[in-house]
């Protein structure tokens, strides 16, 4: 397997993401309830293509991470925030993840940000480590602040300095 491709999203994206978010949709990352047909577009109003950074494996559509302001509230103006990230279940382990990190880090330095942010489910360990190696703080835990499939999950924030 070659080195993940990181690139802006384009507009013909739109069906292989949605396709890649609904294959790798799972209650160790989603809040959201699993999708159902009719399903809606991946890109929308709030996130469009600008919003994502893609990877590509051996020319396969690999993953994908969503960056957007915390808020639309000019006092945020200054952070970026990772609300968003899936890997295709046959590129995992193959460092996408970590190259797409990586990208969402520098794509939000090179756009002016002088920190990044994200929020993860207290029970994603493995998401967890990797934002860690990273360079990524826990700054705050909302202890059971969510329920899913009837247990009680933190929420994590974590951020770092860029």
């Amino acid at each position: 397997m070659s080195q993940p491709y990181i690139r802006l999203a384009r507009p013909d994206d739109e069906e292989g993401l949605s396709r890649l978010d609904r294959a790798a949709w799972s209650t160790l990352h989603s809040v959201q309830p699993q999708p159902q047909p009719p399903y809606d577009p991946f890109f929308s109003e709030r996130f469009g293509p600008r919003d994502h950074l893609v990877a590509e494996l051996d020319g396969r559509l690999a993953g994908y991470v969503r960056i957007a302001y915390p808020t639309s509230l000019a006092v945020h103006s200054h952070v970026r925030q990772i609300q968003g990230l899936a890997v295709a279940a046959e590129a995992r382990g193959a460092g996408v993840g970590r190259a797409l990190v990586r990208a969402a880090v520098e794509h939000a330095r090179k756009a002016g940000a002088r920190r990044m942010t994200l929020r993860v489910l207290g029970h994603n360990a493995p998401a967890r480590a990797l934002y860690e190696s990273e360079g990524f703080v826990v700054e705050g835990v909302l202890p059971e602040e969510l329920l899913l499939d009837g247990k009680y999950v933190d929420d994590v924030l974590m951020g770092q300095a860029l």
